[in-house]
């Protein structure tokens, strides 16, 4: 199947463009705060509403600075080299989610100061919501028509404009349907129930970079970076790997706090 041009734009206000991939950043970002909204109203939370609000804040800067300072250092570092406005043109696209991880950590940590809780208990309420962003994110890039998957025979490989003659892989839908949705259902049955710290904000690392490691290999990896290492890798599951270690290191924490509460 083919998959037709949709205007990145919906609608153009004067020089004000509306786009399909702001519009999912908007979305995931108010089903974020309704979701954590819900979970804070619930009797012993902890948390109020007006937290929830000054959270998902500190959030959204995270997201936009990170992920965009993370696609020019991870992604763009040459064009940067020989552009270094490029890295202020956010208009032209480039987002990374480990940039945009490492920017929610720091947003986190500034809140966590500011209210005097644990970094790891504000990354444990918030990470349940993480996958709706992902999940609309992903979905942006279906719409862009770009982040495509490698060629494919099978009945559902698309042709994208852009992308050649050859039908690849919508990748794009298996990160929504992965790293979206199922981590969304997991992350959100597991935190229903108290927890010990750090195993919420484990699962999530494990969910994440094991989802992501499995749909690279559909991927088309970026087109000025190609493979790593002898054609076996690409720089989503090398970014991956630390996320995977480190999820193994939080639910082992997580388990010796468990430990201790039931001592």
């Amino acid at each position: 199947m083919t998959l037709p041009e949709i205007d990145p734009v919906i609608v153009q206000l004067g020089p004000l463009a509306v786009r399909w991939y702001g519009l999912m950043y908007l979305v995931g970002f108010l089903a974020g705060w309704w979701l954590m909204r819900r979970r804070a109203a619930q009797p012993a939370s902890g948390w109020t509403r007006e937290e929830v609000g000054d959270l998902l804040f500190y959030s959204a800067l995270g997201v936009i600075l990170g992920g965009r300072l993370g696609y020019v250092l991870f992604y763009g570092w040459e064009r940067l080299l020989e552009d270094p406005w490029f890295a202020v043109r956010i208009q032209e696209g480039g987002m990374s989610f480990h940039g945009g991880l490492l920017g929610v950590l720091v947003a986190a940590a500034l809140f966590a100061r500011k209210t005097g809780r644990h970094f790891i208990d504000v990354t444990d309420f918030g990470a349940p919501v993480v996958p709706i962003g992902l999940c609309a994110g992903r979905l942006g890039n279906f719409i862009n028509a770009e982040l495509w998957g490698r060629p494919t025979d099978l009945p559902w490989g698309i042709v994208f404009p852009g992308g050649g003659p050859l039908a690849r892989h919508p990748s794009q839908l298996y990160e929504a349907l992965l790293e979206g949705v199922a981590l969304f259902v997991l992350l959100w049955w597991f935190s229903s129930k108290p927890r010990a710290r750090y195993a919420v904000s484990g699962l999530f690392l494990i969910g994440y970079s094991g989802f992501r490691i499995i749909v690279e290999f559909f991927r088309e990896p970026d087109a000025h970076l190609g493979f790593l290492f002898s054609g076996w890798l690409t720089m989503g599951q090398l970014l991956s790997l630390p996320m995977l270690i480190a999820g193994g290191i939080f639910l082992a924490l997580a388990r010796r706090e468990g430990a201790r509460a039931t001592a």
